[in-house]
């Protein structure tokens, strides 16, 4: 009975327990005013996290600071944010401190601006399509550009823009539109970049200022602009692309130098008055009406300069810059601009600000021609002429124009093979004696009036009209997408066959203006080669060896080049070989050059001062070769 009076009782008590803790948690249930408060607090800590989240996605450049959290609403975020910002905590407190965006835009361009880091994040180039019918973006959604400035605080901090939040304030002056983004202390003291873009222009004003800082700014320590772009591919083949694709800059008012594009190239220069990163075809730069004292540059090569794995390249190159900023008065105040916008000789040179050296035409006289002659009179012709016509009509006449010097060329070697039997004597006569040989074949071109140097010149003299057009029509916005014949794109190759493989330095294509620039220029070495071809020679090159390498380096080096350049190559070549069948077969007569050479020969002679100079040393050096033979065979 005992056990279970104790058992009665246990069940007692555990029952009484249950229902007293039942009773306390009815007690202190929270009130629906409670709820409410812990749901809000449960919905702001998803926002936090949200926020955070897409500050790591929105952005390839990753930063080294700790993430800001943006609008601090209680006292322990508010002390958490002065910790890390010090007097800009200002800034993580307002309104704008998200990552949100103001657009700017005229008929050119279309700039987003983030608040956060408060630099554009996305420039698009409206009037322009990429080789994929895709928008020619120079930025997109700030993944592939940063732009910083690095500064240190009165309170000791390190911090960077690219971090914190700006406010943008949109206005109007005049038909010009002005974005303010202000990193504020106060409504008073802040740092701010101005942007201020123009109708139809891809050049906008840029001006980096502070308002009160004086106290703020650690004026010990170095402050720092950081930019950094990864040029995003545009055209259809990346390792073409990636050959125009550099950083140059301006330094010492008007010199102009580049970053070398190796796989990766570094530089540092001072007095620099903009920075370049330029693609083939686009470019983005930074000016400064102030010169930067110092500057470095970093370059590095993504793309390579083949063609494997072409279509899988996104980036070619990335580029970065830094330089230090001044403080005057202990205050930034910088009037810069920005440009985004296509490399046009046309348009970068109407800035007036040598933006036109970033087209590369090529040093010294190669530019000069290219600037005041051939983009003057390209521009006539392709603006009544299809391009294709235009490069055509453009090469006849440049031919046309240097046909005298072409004949003066192919009438010394005409010369010359007239004279072959006669050369082709002595050197038998005196095969053991060169210097002999020298002398009698040197008396037999004064006797005839034949100069050996005068086929060689005329050439020389073409070189520098060649070499111009070799830079021209790679770099000639003008031909950009614009098709002739078979040839979709005449700023890059032309196709009329894919390869299922890839041809090593060949590509996975096949061109047909290369192969008939090929062919082209093999007639014209066999023309020209035949004309003046002797027996060869001990240590001289074989010549019938380089009548068909020419030809077929060009074929391979041309493959993947822009189709314009190969269809001057072909029509100039065609030209050329139609101009020195008119000279051979309707102009010179080689009986009358050979009559005329016999008459030469008769005639005395006199030796100017250089040729009897000539003579006397050539003479000089003879009798001391006897003497050097006498005394070997005395010792003998």
């Amino acid at each position: 009975m005992e056990e279970k009076k104790f058992d009665l009782n246990s069940i007692i008590g555990f029952t009484l327990i249950f229902g007293i803790i039942i009773w306390m948690f009815y007690l202190n249930q929270p009130t629906p005013e409670e709820i409410e408060a812990e749901k809000a607090k449960q919905e702001q800590l998803e926002k936090e996290k949200k926020a955070d989240t897409k500050t790591e996605t929105t952005t390839d450049f990753v930063t080294e600071s700790e993430a800001i959290v943006a609008n601090p609403q209680d006292s322990v975020a508010l002390a958490s944010a002065k910790s890390q910002l010090g007097a800009f905590a200002y800034s993580a407190s307002l309104p704008s401190a998200s990552d949100t965006f103001t657009t700017i835009e005229n008929e050119l361009l279309r700039l987003k601006v983030n608040n956060r880091g408060g630099y554009i994040s996305e420039a698009l180039l409206k009037q322009f399509k990429r080789y994929d019918s895709v928008p020619v973006y120079l930025i997109k959604d700030g993944k592939n550009a940063s732009f910083n400035i690095n500064f240190g605080t009165t309170g000791n901090r390190i911090l960077n823009t690219k971090d914190l939040f700006f406010e943008p304030t949109v206005t109007k002056n005049g038909e010009n539109t002005v974005l303010s983004m202000r990193l504020k202390v106060s409504e008073t003291k802040f740092l701010e970049y101005r942007y201020e873009l123009k109708p139809n222009e891809y050049m906008l004003d840029f001006t980096i200022r502070s308002q009160g800082l004086q106290q703020v700014f650690n004026s010990s320590q170095s402050i720092n602009l950081d930019w950094k772009l990864q040029a995003a591919r545009q055209a259809k083949s990346a390792a073409y692309e990636n050959r125009y694709t550099e950083i140059i800059y301006e330094y010492d008012g008007d010199k102009d130098d580049y970053v070398g594009q190796g796989e990766f190239a570094e530089e540092e220069e001072e007095n620099v008055s903009w920075i370049a990163f330029k693609q083939h075809f686009f470019t983005s730069v930074l000016l400064t009406d102030t010169p930067f004292k110092t500057a470095s540059f970093e370059s590095k090569n993504i793309a390579g300069n083949t063609e494997e794995a072409d279509k899988d390249i996104k980036v070619t190159r990335e580029f970065a810059a830094s330089v230090p900023l001044d403080l005057k008065g202990g205050e930034l105040n910088y009037a810069m601009n920005w440009y985004y916008g296509p490399t046009d000789y046309k348009i970068l040179n109407s800035y007036d600000r040598n933006l036109d050296e970033i087209v590369p035409l090529g040093w010294g006289i190669f530019g000069i021609i290219n600037k005041y002659l051939f983009i003057p009179f390209f521009g006539f012709l392709s603006g009544f002429l299809p391009y294709g016509i235009a490069i055509i009509v453009m090469t006849i006449i440049v031919r046309i124009i240097l046909s005298p010097v072409t004949y003066k060329s192919y009438l010394s070697q005409a010369k010359m093979k007239v004279l072959r039997p006669e050369i082709t004597e002595i050197n038998e006569k005196y095969k053991d004696n060169a210097m002999k040989k020298q002398q009698e074949t040197m008396a037999l071109y004064s006797k005839a009036g034949v100069n050996p140097m005068s086929g060689c010149l005329p050439a020389l003299m073409q070189i520098p009209v060649f070499y111009a057009l070799f830079n021209f029509f790679p770099s000639a916005f003008q031909l950009r997408q614009k098709s002739f014949l078979w040839a979709s794109d005449l700023s890059s190759y032309d196709t009329i066959a894919q390869l299922p493989f890839e041809i090593p330095f060949y590509g996975d294509h096949i061109s047909l203006f290369p192969i008939l620039a090929s062919v082209a220029i093999f007639i014209y070495m066999t023309m020209t080669t035949g004309q003046t071809m002797q027996t060869q020679q001990p240590g001289m090159p074989n010549m019938k060896f380089i009548m068909y390498l020419s030809p077929l380096m060009m074929l391979f080096f041309f493959n993947n080049y822009a189709s314009g350049l190969s269809l001057y190559y072909f029509i100039s070549n065609l030209i050329t070989i139609g101009i020195m069948l008119v000279i051979k077969n309707v102009i010179i007569d080689e009986d009358k050059i050979h009559a005329k050479i016999q008459e030469n020969k008769k005639k005395p002679k006199k030796k100017g001062r250089f040729q009897q100079k000539m003579k006397e040393l050539m003479e000089q050096a003879e009798q001391q070769q006897k003497q050097q033979q006498k005394q070997k065979t005395k010792k003998k």
